[in-house]
C-alpha cells in the first residue's frame, strides 16, 4: 500500500513537471521584438518607388547596408544571397529588403550593381534608397530599433548588422546575426509564419 502511494507520487510529480515544462517553451512563432515598421515609400534599384503598400501580406527579411563599406556589408549582403538561394531551394516565398543607410552615395544605379555581384536575383530582392540620412537614422531606430549613425572622423556609416523577420502586417518579430545567420533557423520561422 505505502509503495503504491509513494509510486503514484512520483508519477504525480514528473506529470507535474512536464506540465510546467512544457508552458514554458518557447513559442513555435518568434516574437521577441513585436515592433511595428513604420509607414515609408523610398527608390528601389530599378529607380522606381517601392514602400511598405508593396509588403502587404508578405513575409520579408530585411537589412541595412552600404555599398561603400569596408567591414560588415560584404559579408551580410553575401549571406543574404545564399539565404536568398536557399529560400528557392525550400520554395519559401519570402521578400528581401535591404535599406541603404547611405543614400547619398548609394543610387538605386550603384545599389543594383553592388548587390548583383553577390548574384543577387531581383525578383523578390529590393534594395531601396531615396531619402536623407536624418531619415534612415529614424527609420531605423523606430522600427527596427537600430543604430545608424555617420562615422565623423571617416566616409564610413555606423550600422547595425542584424537580418530582421517582418510579418504579413508589417511587425519585426525577431533579428538574426547578419554576419553568421542560422539559415536553417531562418527558414524555419519565415514556415511558421506563412
Amino acid at each position: 500500500m505505502y509503495r503504491s502511494i509513494k509510486l503514484y507520487s512520483i508519477i504525480l510529480s514528473i506529470c507535474f513537471l512536464l506540465i510546467i515544462s512544457a508552458c514554458s517553451l518557447p513559442s513555435e512563432k518568434p516574437n521577441d521584438m513585436n515592433n511595428e515598421v513604420e509607414d515609408f515609400s523610398f527608390t528601389n534599384q530599378e529607380n522606381a518607388t517601392f514602400g511598405l503598400s508593396d509588403l502587404e501580406n508578405k513575409v520579408w527579411i530585411a537589412d541595412f547596408i552600404f555599398t561603400n563599406c569596408t567591414t560588415v556589408c560584404p559579408g551580410m549582403t553575401y549571406n543574404m544571397a545564399q539565404l536568398q538561394i536557399k529560400m528557392k531551394e525550400a520554395g519559401i516565398d519570402a521578400e528581401i529588403v535591404s535599406f541603404s543607410v547611405d543614400p547619398n552615395v548609394d543610387t538605386p544605379e550603384v545599389l543594383k550593381d553592388y548587390v548583383s555581384k553577390f548574384g543577387a536575383d531581383f525578383s523578390n530582392w529590393h534594395l531601396l534608397t531615396g531619402y536623407s540620412d536624418e531619415m534612415i537614422q529614424n527609420f531605423a531606430k523606430t522600427s527596427f530599433m537600430t543604430i545608424v549613425q555617420q562615422d565623423a572622423n571617416s566616409d564610413q556609416v555606423i550600422h547595425g548588422t542584424a537580418f530582421y523577420l517582418v510579418d504579413q502586417k508589417g511587425t519585426v518579430l525577431t533579428k538574426y546575426d547578419g554576419n553568421n545567420p542560422d539559415f536553417e533557423q531562418i527558414l524555419k520561422d519565415i514556415k511558421s509564419i506563412q
